[in-house]
């Protein structure tokens, strides 16, 4: 991947995360301590089991070592702004969705370096392996998470109008370039692409799926109402495929890493739109 795509990449994901920092307000971390049972439930989801089943899916349905890789690195991220869009639209509780995301999206850039790691040194058994370095990882997700976020939020507060306005465009602008590149990523893969879907394909669908019904069902089992579960589940079962795209091409410099994430980018509108309408058609708010 030269170098131009590689930096283009990298301020798409910013413009992410600055667009999801636009519709932040302090409120929506002051509601985390009206309902701290909710999203400490929520973050055990996105940062301990989530990994744990896309590690588990792995061995149900073998893949190959890179494309393992990359299902792992998409399995350690959190959720995105599309999980928002999402909970909006199935009626969930868009406060603890926003809330989680954030929230997860930080702890994330502790987490995902030693998941990656794990995963490189697991999957890809050689002495050539590639191994970051902690600190410098954690130094590169900062940038492309935690700051665009800060940024956006003081833009928020300090600029509203400005903000609510720029958002949309942010938005629409960083999910253009998003689009085109998982069609690069595809095309650069197309000769490979059949046997990717076939190794993971039903793996990432699966991984939606799962996730977000474990993400429910453990909401419902400490009886929280039907909006929280909602975004629990949706939190947990739709990841920041655009990070994981970037982790696998930016920091890992290897396509075949992203591929797992393309096609779970593919999928998880699918899932989305599923959940949206049984939202709608069986749960009343």
């Amino acid at each position: 991947m030269d170098k131009t795509t590689t930096i283009i990449i990298g301020i798409a994901l910013i413009l992410i995360m600055l667009g999801m920092g636009l519709s932040l307000i302090p409120d929506n971390f002051r509601n985390v301590l009206k309902q701290p049972k909710a999203v400490v439930v929520g973050l055990i989801n996105q940062l301990i089991l989530l990994p744990i089943i896309g590690f588990s899916i792995i061995f149900l349905f073998p893949m190959q070592p890179e494309i393992a890789v990359g299902f792992m690195i998409l399995s350690a991220c959190p959720g995105g702004a599309v999980s928002n869009l999402i909970c909006y639209l199935a009626k969930a509780d868009l406060a603890l969705s926003v809330s989680l995301t954030a929230i997860s999206s930080i702890f994330s850039v502790f987490t995902i370096p030693i998941i990656i790691n794990f995963s490189l040194s697991y999957f890809i058994k050689e002495e050539n392996t590639i191994k970051l370095s902690l600190l410098e990882t954690l130094g590169q997700i900062a940038v492309v998470i935690i700051i665009p976020i800060i940024l956006g939020m003081l833009i928020r507060y300090y600029k509203p109008i400005f903000a609510l306005k720029t958002e949309k465009l942010v938005r629409t602008v960083s999910t253009i370039v998003l689009l085109s590149i998982i069609l690069g990523v595809l095309f650069k893969e197309r000769y490979n692409l059949l046997n990717y879907l076939q190794q993971a394909g039903i793996s990432t669908f699966l991984l939606n799926i799962s996730t977000a019904l474990i993400g429910f069902i453990s909401a419902k089992l400490i009886k929280l109402k039907t909006p929280q579960a909602l975004s629990i589940s949706i939190e947990s079962g739709i990841q920041n495929s655009a990070l994981a795209i970037t982790i696998a091409i930016v920091l890992l410099n290897n396509t075949k890493f992203a591929v797992a994430a393309s096609i779970y980018t593919l999928s998880m509108y699918i899932t989305g739109g599923i959940i949206i309408f049984l939202a709608h058609k069986y749960i009343k708010n």
